[in-house]
């Protein structure tokens, strides 16, 4: 029994023995600290060269904006009548400033057909036009075309004559005043017309003409204004006889002929209308039925073709006209597009551009050297 205990008490001895040295076997997992620890010291050279290049792409990601922002954005111009010479001035200067701007530039003509006026929006849209600047062939079209604008996200603005989109709201406007143009033409008339004396001569039956788009609120707002002016200086509203015309020339020239002729007893002639064209179209019609210049008091809208035979220096029924320069409109409607595209500024609701009378005395003055070229055409 002792022999027994003696061997049991040897046997737990080397137990322990064994246990120790196995404890003491166990220092490995300590070293994975000093691994982890190398390897962090070994990788901040990395990042370090990482943090350079992470430096250097602010530049990149900046060019990559510019790149973006300075892709030259496309403005497109729509114009009815586009061979008018008002509407040339103002697509050569809409497309000069544009790309003096940077931007690309397109120009296209509407003439008077309202479907076609739609599909060149539509056509401008998918050539991924930024802006489009429009002179509508018929105002009825606003809705359609500010709700293709609208959905293509594409700045519209409406240059001469003012349109709405469908809930009536107005698309913003380039253009002239139209009352205060009217008013301008219609006193310019009235003076005429006083320092003529056909007013008090027993001789002279006075008639006046005024050449009408009746279907476009903007002419309205011309030539409601002018008659009222030459009323106010003393023709009677029975003396005033409507010329309805689309605008052109020859449709005014067409419409004025039969009024000339059922009224065989006027004898001098006052005229003023929407535009030149509109004018222009009585005056001839006039002419034709034998009135000559003295007989007649013409005042235009637009000068562009009241100055011509005072270039040629031929006597003329156009006595003075109003101003208005396509250049203006044209360069504003440019700039304006170009300031909500690229800067994000909000067009403004209305932006006017300036007018003047201009007479056969004093158009080389006040008209720009462009204009003066095209009155020498």
């Amino acid at each position: 029994m002792k022999k027994f205990l003696s061997i049991l008490s040897l046997s737990i001895m080397m137990m322990l023995i064994l246990a120790a040295c196995g404890g003491a076997a166990t220092p490995a997992p300590a070293e994975a600290p000093k691994e982890e620890a190398t390897a962090v010291e070994e990788a901040a050279p990395v990042e370090t060269e990482e943090a350079a290049p992470a430096e250097e792409a602010a530049p990149t990601e900046e060019a990559a904006a510019e790149t973006t922002s300075g892709e030259a954005p496309l403005f497109v111009a729509i114009n009815k009548s586009a061979d008018q010479q008002y509407f040339i001035d103002l697509q050569n200067a809409f497309v000069e400033t544009s790309e003096g701007f940077g931007a690309e530039a397109r120009k296209f003509d509407a003439k008077l057909d309202p479907g076609l006026g739609v599909t060149l929006v539509n056509d401008a849209i998918s050539a991924g036009a930024k802006g489009i600047a429009i002179t509508v062939p018929d105002q009825t079209i606003g809705p359609a075309i500010a709700q293709a604008a609208e959905d293509a996200g594409v700045v519209l603005i409406a240059t001469d004559d003012s349109i709405q989109d469908a809930a009536g709201n107005p698309i913003p406007f380039v253009g002239f005043d139209g009352k205060d143009m009217g008013k301008k033409v219609g006193e310019a008339a009235a003076q005429l017309l006083t320092d003529s004396g056909w007013l008090d001569d027993a001789n002279a039956t006075v008639g006046v003409m005024s050449v009408e788009v009746q279907t476009l609120s903007v002419c309205n707002d011309r030539t409601d204004n002018e008659k009222a002016a030459i009323i106010a200086a003393g023709v009677s509203e029975d003396q005033i006889y409507p010329v309805p015309y689309t605008g052109e020339t020859l449709a005014a020239q067409d419409a004025a002929g039969p009024i000339i002729t059922a009224n065989p007893d006027v004898t001098h002639w006052v005229v003023f209308g929407c535009n030149d064209e509109g004018v222009l179209g009585a005056v001839n019609a006039l002419s034709t039925a034998g009135v000559g210049p003295d007989n007649i008091i013409a005042v235009g809208l637009g000068a562009y073709e009241a100055c011509k035979p005072w270039a040629a220096d031929q006597a003329s029924g156009f006595k003075a006209a109003l101003f208005i320069s396509g250049l203006d409109v044209g360069t504003t409607a440019a700039t304006v597009l170009h300031d909500a595209v690229v800067n994000g500024v909000e067009p403004a609701e209305v932006t006017y551009a300036p007018t003047s009378i201009v007479t056969p005395e004093n158009y080389q003055d006040l008209m720009d050297s462009i204009s003066l070229a095209n009155c020498g055409k």
